[in-house]
């Protein structure tokens, strides 16, 4: 994703280290401050409206080990959590 960003000029404004967890209680905050939420997971890729963490969203924002799944990147409203180039390309340009 790096690769993405660097070639197409963007800076991200924050970055958060792996070592730093996010957690289901992340999670449902990013959903709720979100007014759509894009999860990639492999080729499949799920949409999810912002406002409301149901469970469904929370789950699909989670890895195995029960974290905030990466690369996750907010652009204005819109979550984008795991990378599908054709998402990122659409939103990123």
């Amino acid at each position: 994703m790096s690769k993405f960003l660097d070639t197409r000029g963007i800076a991200p404004k924050e970055v958060v280290p792996a070592s730093r967890k996010l957690d289901k209680s992340d999670a449902k905050a990013l959903i709720e401050s979100s007014s759509r939420v894009i999860v990639a997971k492999g080729k499949n890729v799920r949409e999810f409206p912002g406002g409301k963490a149901t469970a469904d969203a929370v789950a699909a924002l989670l890895g195995p080990t029960g974290n905030l799944r990466a690369p996750t990147v907010r652009v204005g409203k819109t979550l984008l959590v795991g990378f599908d180039e054709a998402s990122f390309e659409k939103l990123l340009g």
